[in-house]
């Protein structure tokens, strides 16, 4: 049985894990995390467990986690990138203060901690074909900075004190579930909403530009997946790259 918790449960990934998880989980507890500005509604209230997480307030999530006898932490709360460009003191708040507060937490209580880094946290010297686990990390945006801090934040911590911390790289992720909430890649979702509405679409991002992207299911899978492996059998923790494919805008128009 597990008792889990995901901070940030309304955001695009968390409410499409919150159900995939309260599916494979049925008899234990998944508690749908949430701040005040983004309240859980329709099936995500109503199939769980809900109480309001926000990830700066480490006492609020200390007592969600002795109130379900939580044992794991899948922590979402981050602001994307382009959100994140724009508001830098705010990204900085709550993407490694937040996570700070969720890995003490978690060294106190012993849970693990699953917080996902993204190919931002890769930068311009990065080698962009077969990109080594391994590899040099110099991003320029405050988003990419935060997400290589937290991949040595949480190595630090599960190698001082132990602590049960893994993560992945995610690439852009497409979903036909929820709308994407400011991340560079969030076009080649946007784009088809446009075309139906709009009849057209401003792409911000330049022709022959590739990225790479993952279908939201098997994002999904690969953060499921690593939180069951066995950890005596994980070589590196934060965080594994993971990729599935790579598309310019003029290909999705």
């Amino acid at each position: 049985m597990k008792n889990i918790l995901i901070i940030g449960s309304t955001g695009q990934i968390g409410s499409e894990l919150t159900m995939k998880l309260r599916r494979e989980y049925q008899n234990g507890s998944v508690v749908a995390g949430y701040i005040a500005a983004m309240p859980p509604k329709g099936e995500l209230l109503e199939s769980g467990p809900a109480e309001l997480a926000d990830i700066t307030d480490s006492a609020q999530i200390a007592a969600i986690v002795d109130k379900y006898k939580i044992d794991t932490i899948y922590n979402l709360a981050a602001l994307l990138s382009a959100t994140a460009e724009a508001k830098p003191q705010l990204a900085w708040h709550i993407g490694l203060g937040g996570l700070f507060n969720v890995l003490e937490i978690a060294r106190e209580k012993g849970c693990a901690v699953f917080t996902p880094s993204s190919i931002g946290a890769f930068g311009d010297n990065t080698p962009k074909d077969k990109t080594p686990q391994d590899t040099i990390q110099r991003p320029k945006t405050m988003y990419g900075v935060t997400k290589v801090a937290g991949e040595l934040l949480s190595d630090y911590y599960h190698k001082r004190f132990g602590v049960d911390t893994r993560s992945v790289r995610f690439p852009g992720l497409i979903s036909n579930v929820t709308l994407p909430g400011g991340g560079t890649t969030d076009y080649a979702v946007e784009i088809y909403y446009a075309a139906v509405k709009e009849g057209k679409f401003v792409c911000p991002i330049k022709e022959g530009t590739y990225m790479d992207m993952m279908y939201m299911p098997d994002a999904l899978h690969a953060m499921v997946q690593l939180m069951e492996a066995d950890p005596t059998r994980l070589v590196h923790r934060n965080s594994f790259n993971i990729a599935s494919m790579s598309f310019e805008p003029s290909q999705i128009a």
